[in-house]
């Protein structure tokens, strides 16, 4: 039978396991099941086609969480899984004086011990709903192989094994229940290859029936059966989940990758379009930047950018799954940081690293939390909001690209951040000054024939007394801080003054980094 199955898949034909239909997918076709075909695989035709969905323009902040096998061992990060394979890394020795020689208790001997006996989808959801997210993005497989969702096509899955639960279909249930929008990771290009140190000692991996530990490649290469496979698997994902947003790691931009991506982008929004629904696709480099979204790995674009991008970074600073001795970022690092992404037309997706048992570690509950409070003050200045001509002024140069995040920019009072909607100006100034703050970039020629109407502090019924002169608009603060951290003037003004992104904006649509 299972012969039979890989016959019909290389043959590219497999089918959904959805409870309400069974369809036939041919995966050489991108039209829908439907038979939807506005979407071909070539860029010009999905550039001419595709919209950026409003709901994703509008969300700014989303969670992202890191949830697997590796969440047992909890050392080191959610590579332990490659690591252990890896002779004379840390991991390495670690297995073996924790669990033992690699022939004896390999990765796969993790799953029972992968119980999530204490997870709650609806608890979960409520916490991102409290933390102020909009979309939630669960990792659905990483590179580890193990699928967190009921899958047809890769028996090591959470349903076969482990918890015995469909966790992407839970979270899916939980997370549209309050309201937020419902996306997924997927990681299984990585999977070719992130075992290949296995080969190299005795160990399972060198068992080829244990279909868990993908290809062996010996590097991040990739051949054309490989290709057609994770196509397959990408397709069962949309058919079964329909999630609004799908990202990707690094390597779907390999050359083999690269035509079968672009099928799964065309299949991908020709099915939104039978669903009625605006989708989005992150990657990290390689495409085109006007037909999906460019997503920085724990860091900042330098600038601000024409089109929608994404940062993806993480509560933890060591890993992005749960590990013991874990170090978190502060609430207000976490919050500059949203501050200033949204500024430069960018989304923040944070990641949290749930322990193996799935509950959330009181620490990184208290973040969420934390920042959900500043954005309850705040969140009129943050959602929904528009690029102003410039990003923002001050003398701090915070971090830009990829992983450089880690440490936090010591911010001052001269350092503000702009986002507009309608008339309103959004002047976040960064820390606290009881002199007061100078928006330099808000002099009286600023903005011609705009006139200021008032100003005020979200949170606050404080009078903000303010002059506009040559060298600025001065601006008093409130009695008191409404907030912790942060504090967002709005400027009313006579007209609309938002979304001049050509003064500033990067047009690039091939960007490749920060």
């Amino acid at each position: 039978m299972k012969k039979i199955f890989n016959f019909l898949l290389l043959a590219g034909i497999f089918v959904s396991c959805r409870e309400t239909s069974k369809v036939a997918i041919n995966i050489d076709s991108v039209a829908s099941p439907k038979g939807t075909e506005t979407f071909q695989p070539d860029w010009a035709n999905m550039v001419e086609n595709y919209r950026f969905p409003e709901w994703f323009v509008d969300a700014k902040f989303g969670i992202f969480i890191h949830w697997g096998v590796y969440a047992v061992p909890a050392f080191g990060s959610e590579w332990y899984p490659r690591n252990m394979y890896q002779k004379d890394s840390r991991e390495y020795s670690h297995h073996i004086e924790t669990w033992g020689a690699h022939t004896d208790f390999g990765y796969k001997d993790f799953i029972p011990m992968f119980r999530a006996e204490k997870f709650n989808a609806d608890e979960w959801a409520e916490l991102f709903r409290d933390a102020g997210a909009r979309y939630v993005v669960p990792v659905a497989e990483h590179h580890d192989g193990f699928s967190m969702y009921d899958s047809e096509l890769n028996e090591w899955n959470s349903v076969k094994m482990g918890p015995g639960k469909d966790i992407t279909g839970l979270l899916k249930t939980a997370v549209e229940k309050q309201g937020l929008v419902f996306g997924l990771s997927t990681h299984r290009a990585e999977n070719a290859w992130f075992y290949n140190g296995g080969m190299k000692f005795p160990s399972d991996v060198q068992d080829a029936s244990i279909t868990l530990y993908g290809r062996r490649y010996d590097q991040e290469a990739y051949t054309e059966d490989f290709a057609r496979e994770w196509l397959a698997h990408t397709y069962e994902l949309i058919n079964k989940y329909e999630p609004k947003l799908i990202w990707f790691d690094w390597t779907v931009n390999n050359p083999v990758m690269m035509p079968y991506f672009n099928k799964f982008m065309a299949y991908y929004y020709n099915n939104a379009l039978d669903w009625g629904e605006d989708v989005v696709v992150n990657t990290k480099q390689g495409y085109p930047t006007n037909m999906q979204v460019w997503d920085v790995e724990r860091g900042k674009s330098g600038t601000m950018m024409r089109f929608p991008w994404q940062t993806d970074t993480s509560v933890g600073k060591k890993s992005w799954s749960y590990v013991d001795g874990e170090e978190n970022k502060t609430p207000e690092q976490i919050v500059h940081d949203l501050i200033d992404i949204v500024s430069k037309n960018g989304n923040l997706l944070l990641n949290i690293g749930p322990r193996a048992d799935g509950t959330i570690t009181d620490e990184q509950k208290d973040v969420l939390l934390s920042i959900g409070q500043w954005l309850k003050v705040n969140g009129e200045a943050i959602y929904g909001t528009r690029c102003w001509k410039k990003s923002g002024e001050g003398d701090a140069e915070p971090t830009k690209g990829s992983f450089t995040d880690n440490e936090a920019t010591a911010y001052t009072a001269r350092d503000i951040r702009f986002t507009t909607k309608g008339n309103d100006l959004y002047a976040i100034v960064l820390n606290w000054d009881d002199a007061g703050a100078v928006i330099k970039s808000l002099d009286r020629d600023a903005i011609a024939d705009a006139k200021i109407l008032k100003v005020s502090m979200l949170g606050s019924d404080g009078e903000i007394k303010w002059e506009q002169t040559d060298g600025g608009l001065k601006l008093s603060f409130p009695a008191n801080r409404p907030c912790g951290y942060a504090y967002s003037f709005k400027i009313s003004f006579d007209r609309k003054v938002g979304e001049h992104l050509e003064s500033e904006a990067v047009d690039e649509v091939m960007k490749h980094g920060g």
